[in-house]
């Protein structure tokens, strides 16, 4: 089990990660493509997946063993910011990190175990119990040289992968986001701890996490950053360097909580809703006020809707003034959420008294 021990301050300092993050997705999509599991879920992209990938990608499966340890510096912080972003962290990684981070993967005849080989097998060097494959000797003796190598197999990986399921994993995290969202504004961080999926319990000041190992981690005022994810399954990530910024990946709850059973018993009359609505107020309208959510900047908005930008402000207004849309100014920019009267609108009941 993962504790993690929070302070007063480091209630004030949790926050929620504003857009998925393309490092951690990769990194742990690389797990799901191996595993045989939540074959409802992942079993046509890894059937998509393993048609296009036609590249190389040993290096990234020694650094990604099937469980257990992986390096931190492969999901930096920086990763939050994007892709480029976060491989540009990559780039610039101290040789003497890459040595450490990987010294605790050939720590004892654990590793061979993490890639299936008894000792001394697949050319793994070292002397005792520390026990390092080839490949990962070689990129710790000289991490420049090899890091183009492993550049090249994230984007390559990445592409066919994670690239063509973007949008789809966007709208589950935009969709996780505005549900922990709405727990912080009921009853604050407290809450929003509370609401987490039930991997995770809120056990004041404690969040305690299922996890392969005991582990405590103090937070010491640095906060927490949440940071939900598509590929992520069953439990949490965390980094192991205590002294890095803290953050938890977990399992996106919108991607959990889907039956296809139920949702195919209500497609008929939630397609009926939407075709009345799209006569009513116009189809891109429609789409554009379901879009919304539970909350949604304009940018957002107009990714969600597949609209440009100026259409997604301009049916914002019209909506606005038809009192089916609120409109509040956040810093630079505005959040959009559906009126009792919007919500029923797209419910087809009465309005909430």
């Amino acid at each position: 089990m993962l504790r993690i021990h929070f302070t007063g301050v480091d209630l004030a300092r949790v926050r929620m990660a504003g857009r998925p993050d393309a490092l951690w997705e990769t990194i742990l999509s690389f797990h799901r493509l191996r595993d045989r599991r939540d074959a409802r879920l992942f079993g046509e992209w890894r059937t998509e997946t393993r048609s296009r990938l036609n590249s190389e990608t040993r290096l990234l499966g020694a650094l990604i063993p099937g469980r257990g340890y992986f390096p931190d510096f492969l999901t930096p912080v920086e990763g939050q910011y994007g892709w480029d972003v976060g491989l540009d962290a990559l780039r610039g990684l101290r040789p003497e990190r890459i040595r450490r981070e990987l010294s605790l993967m050939g720590a004892g005849a654990r590793m061979g175990a993490a890639f299936g080989m008894p000792p001394g097998a697949s050319g793994a060097s070292g002397a005792g119990d520390t026990l390092v494959p080839r490949r990962l000797r070689e990129f710790m003796d000289d991490a420049p040289k090899h890091m183009p190598r492993l550049l090249g197999e994230l984007r390559a990986y990445h592409r066919v992968a994670v690239e063509p399921y973007w949008t789809h994993i966007q709208a589950q995290i935009e969709a996780e986001r505005a549900a922990r969202g709405r727990a912080l504004l009921d009853g604050g961080a407290d809450e929003l701890l509370a609401s987490l999926p039930p991997m995770l319990r809120w056990r004041a000041p404690v969040l305690e996490c299922d996890y392969p190992v005991d582990r405590d981690v103090r937070l010491r005022g640095r906060g927490l950053l949440l940071q939900p994810s598509f590929f992520c399954r069953r439990t949490a990530v965390t980094l192991h360097d205590p002294e890095l910024p803290p953050v938890l990946v977990y399992p996106a709850a919108a991607q959990l909580a889907s039956a296809p059973a139920q949702g195919e018993a209500a497609r008929p009359a939630e397609e009926q809703r939407q075709r009345t609505l799209g006569k009513l107020v116009g189809h891109t309208r429609s789409v554009v006020l379901r879009a919304i959510g539970d909350g949604a900047t304009t940018s957002e908005l107009a990714r969600r809707a597949g609209v440009s930008l100026a259409s997604a402000s301009q049916h914002a207004c019209v909506m606005r003034e038809a009192g089916l849309v609120t409109t509040l100014r956040r810093g630079n920019a505005v959040l959009h959420t559906v009126t009792p009267l919007g919500a029923a609108l797209l419910k087809g009941g009465a309005v909430a008294s």
